[in-house]
């Protein structure tokens, strides 16, 4: 057996330490097993909102759902028709697992039209907050031996990753897109990496944030050269006319009414990404006529990005090892709050609810 932190689905602040069965090759069927030792897992806010009972469903057969989606392993062994992965290999395992509809077959299980979802740590699948895995070399993505000291940081770039390939996808209608200026709307963990990847695209970045500035986050996006705004000092309307138009928005806050202030100041042409998954029923006026008028007339597209399919890992690692090469120790200075074991799951909820200065919370599962 092997430790677990784990929540009962609907009962809220029920986090806890459970057990599992430790995971053997022979459970993935035609020897295209690869069983992986955890290492490091990043928690986040979808890990406190599951244990507030907001949302999550435990997998088929138990009562507590295991949670923890962004992992970091090394492969400990692998099955005999498997080719791809070898023993001592780090990497980083997918989140969304396939359905039945098309798109899952085909791959693009994150594009799924199913009702019900498959997700590792946040529904209907244990999640990585254990100590070993064992899954197909499809949602195991290899990651370079340089960046095993940030690798915990690629699912949630993965989020942007496919976020920002997919406006780029949607803009091939227009022949020639070439963005030059962008907007990051937040400046928590996935508003930075957003700033980072399309400063790696070099695009011009502008980050808005609620804090005041200097502070850890400014000072972080000001050394990848993002300029940062905080929206009590300017808004989002003055700024837009200052250093816009804004050809791609970022919208990373997790408030929910930003999104129709964005909708107003988009430029032409411009597509606008959605990546707060926001509960409750939050009302809001809006004047819907003039951002109804302005997406029509200036070609404007809107596009929501949630957990991605390994093409978007894979376009984070590039992400990841340019902005490694190009700002050496970046993106340590993310890793600001450390839990050392399983066992100490209740400091690991206390960062993550009080600690105002967190930027990235994580679970050092084993000394390396």
């Amino acid at each position: 057996m092997m430790k677990a932190v784990a929540v009962y689905p609907g009962k809220p602040n029920s986090i806890h330490l459970a057990e599992l069965p430790k995971p053997s090759l022979s459970d993935i069927p035609n020897g295209r097993g690869a069983l992986v030792q955890i290492l490091r897992v990043g928690v986040d806010g979808t890990d406190k909102e599951i244990n507030s009972a907001e949302y999550g469903a435990a997998p088929p057969g138990y009562d507590f759902l295991v949670t923890g989606h962004e992992c970091f392993g090394q492969v400990v062994e692998v099955g005999d028709q498997v080719w791809e992965l070898k023993p001592g290999d780090y990497v980083v395992p997918t989140v969304r697992r396939p359905g039945g509809s098309f798109y899952d077959r085909i791959g693009q299980y994150d594009m799924t039209t199913d009702e019900v979802y498959y997700e590792r740590g946040i529904n209907l699948r244990h999640g990585y907050l254990t100590e070993y895995f064992v899954d197909e070399p499809e949602y195991i993505v290899k990651v370079p031996k340089g960046l095993k000291h940030v690798a915990v940081l690629l699912e949630p770039t993965s989020v942007i990753e496919k976020g920002i390939i997919q406006a780029y996808e949607a803009q091939r209608r227009l022949k020639v897109w070439r963005p030059k200026r962008a907007a990051v709307l937040g400046a928590g963990t996935i508003g930075m990496l957003a700033a980072m990847s399309l400063r790696m695209r070099g695009l011009e970045v502008v980050s808005f944030g609620r804090n005041l500035a200097p502070y850890r986050n400014s000072e972080l996006l000001a050394e990848i050269g993002a300029r940062y705004i905080s929206t009590q000092e300017v808004s989002l309307k003055a700024a837009a006319e200052k250093y816009g138009p804004f050809d791609l928005m970022f919208e990373a806050t997790g408030f929910a009414p930003i999104v129709f202030e964005a909708m107003e100041h988009l430029g032409k042409n411009g597509v606008l990404i959605l990546s707060s998954v926001t509960g409750g029923g939050r009302n809001v006026q809006v004047p819907a006529d003039m951002i109804n008028l302005g997406f029509v007339l200036g070609n404007k597209v809107m596009v929501g990005t949630v957990n991605a399919n390994r093409e978007y890992f894979e376009a984070g690692v590039y992400d990841l090892s340019r902005a490694e090469l190009e700002f050496p120790g970046w993106l340590s200075k993310f890793l600001t709050h450390p839990v050392e074991g399983l066992d100490n799951y209740q400091d690991m909820m206390r960062m993550l609810t009080q600690e105002k200065g967190a930027i990235k919370v994580f679970v050092n599962v084993v000394k390396e």
